[in-house]
């Protein structure tokens, strides 16, 4: 079935995307397997290219897009090449949609060029150490002054993707207590510069998967953060994580879809050229029955994906869209990674093979943001159960 996602604009992006790759990332991709990040003068590199301005809009440096499915071909093509982009899905995915949505123009017009060029790179702080997915429950504290000029932030994070090479972070922290209502009242969020005194990061997390993006704790010991740097209004912070969502899970379950398609072409590949008893592997009925089911599955992930894709477009997508389109993309490639890796036999349990790696990349899609209990607990509540 032709796909109509895409026009020439998004192809003309992938060719140049596609090429990019192959020159900048591929060569050197082992080193950075191997130091667990990429080099941050990478980020420039993104900046130069316009990674980073595609939905920023044109007075601030940017493309002035209003469309994810250029970011839809990044997944794509990093997928296809086996490789990822360091943090940086964080400084577009998560992070740019609250400045879009919070910041004054003021605040604009500091933040956003040097958004663009990779100058400033952003990251996203709300997990604590002990809380995990229960925001409501957040320790960190940020009071104001008493000459109203400054918060004094405290508190720490944990699990911050980008959180190593980050010149921003916005921080949830409290600005006051819950109710006895809402313990969701109180949290505010804050574009704190990572220079400032008291900022600290502490250990770079070793994680099983996504080797290249550097994870992170932080750490806050009277933090002054500005007012200036106030994103929204206080004691709304939950309301404006819960606002965008819908796109982070639809990143998740693109890229998932993605992952799930690479891992197909992989494995045709290796079958292929892998000679067993003789003949290549993929002579075997099982080889093609089970990359046959594998393709399967694909093509249905790649409709559901394409779908929600066309509905964040228009501004459609809904809660309960985007955690059904989370759920089955990545249970999906969860199915379908592991059959590509069974096929490649010994050698797919090696890391230098790219279906190793994206066996333990693809692992974390059915957690973070939000995992697929949550996504059942969404979806049925939405069908009135």
């Amino acid at each position: 079935m032709r796909r109509t996602v895409f026009n020439e604009d998004h192809e003309a992006f992938r060719e140049t995307l596609r090429a990019f790759i192959e020159a900048e990332v591929v060569p050197v991709y082992d080193e950075w397997f191997a130091a667990g990040q990429a080099p941050r003068d990478f980020y420039y590199k993104l900046g130069e290219l316009g990674i980073f301005g595609i939905n920023v809009p044109e007075e601030f440096g940017g493309a002035g897009l209003e469309s994810h499915k250029f970011e839809a071909v990044l997944y794509e093509e990093t997928a296809r090449a086996g490789v990822q982009f360091g943090g940086s899905g964080v400084h577009v995915l998560l992070a740019l949609p609250y400045i879009k949505m919070l910041a004054t123009d003021e605040q604009k017009k500091r933040y956003l060029p040097k958004f663009v060029s990779g100058e400033e790179m952003w990251a996203i702080a709300m997990t604590e150490p002990g809380t995990g997915s229960d925001l409501a429950g957040m320790k960190s504290t940020a009071k104001l002054s008493e000459d109203g000029t400054h918060y004094v932030l405290n508190g720490a994070k944990t699990f911050i993707t980008g959180g190593v090479h980050a010149d921003r972070v916005i921080v949830c922290a409290r600005t006051s207590a819950p109710t006895a209502e809402d313990r969701r009242h109180g949290i505010s969020l804050f574009a704190v510069d990572t220079k400032s005194e008291g900022y600290s990061v502490g250990r770079k997390l070793d994680k099983l998967g996504l080797k290249t993006s550097d994870t992170a704790e932080l750490a806050f010991v009277d933090v002054k953060v500005p007012v200036e740097d106030l994103l929204g209004e206080e004691n709304k912070g939950f309301y404006y994580l819960g606002h965008n969502l819908a796109s982070e899970r639809w990143g998740i379950a693109f890229g998932a879809y993605a992952q799930a398609k690479a891992a197909v072409r992989f494995a045709k590949q290796y079958v292929q050229e892998r000679t067993v008893f003789g003949k290549p592997v993929a002579h075997f009925q099982n080889t093609k029955f089970e990359l046959a089911a594998c393709q399967a599955e694909v093509d249905a992930a790649e409709a559901v994906a394409d779908r929600a894709t066309e509905a964040l477009d228009a501004g459609e997508l809904t809660p309960a869209e985007a955690a059904s389109a989370k759920l089955f993309c990545t249970e999906v490639a969860h199915r379908v990674i592991d059959r590509c890796l069974q096929l490649h036999g010994g050698y797919g349990y090696m890391n230098e093979y790219p279906i190793a790696r994206l066996y333990a990349d693809n692992r974390v899609n059915r957690i973070y943001g939000g995992t697929s209990e949550i996504m059942k607990s969404i979806i049925a509540k939405d069908m009135g159960l």
